[in-house]
């Protein structure tokens, strides 16, 4: 089964997935699963494609919101809020290694928690982000 670390209630975090792991993942009670991993990234990786149809299957809500690694962009904070915004809870974000899923939350989360809260958050579901904290303070 895939790395599940839980960020809230009603978000939790993972590095790559399988097709394997969707049931699993559905029998734990998530109900919608953002993919924030660009197709061919690495060799083997399943298709977008792939994990949506078996999410699919399984009941699962899918979303595809990729995001490049080393190269996000407010854009991609954009579409991650509004999949967060429009989709069912609990929701499972995944991308390779679960840093940019991560990363994606902790900036729609900027302006309603602080930045230690934030980073807090992110540092028990094992992921360092406090070269963020600059970048978390807006209101």
């Amino acid at each position: 089964m895939a790395d599940i670390r839980t960020l809230t209630p009603d978000i939790a975090v993972a590095p790559q997935i399988d097709i394997a792991d969707l049931a699993a993942i559905e029998e734990a009670g998530f109900k919608t699963v953002i993919n924030n991993r660009p197709d061919g990234e690495s060799p083997g990786q399943p298709t977008s494609a792939e994990i949506e149809a078996e999410a699919t299957r399984l009941g699962l809500a899918y979303r595809y919101v990729p995001v490049v690694s080393g190269a996000m962009t407010m854009d991609d904070v954009s579409a991650f809020d509004a999949a967060l915004t429009e989709s069912d809870a609990p929701v499972l974000a995944y991308c390779r290694s679960g840093t940019r899923s991560a990363t994606l939350w902790a900036f729609t989360q900027a302006g309603a928690r602080s930045p230690d809260e934030i980073l807090s958050i992110a540092a028990e579901a094992g992921y360092d982000l406090s070269g963020m904290k600059p970048y978390l303070q807006r209101g």
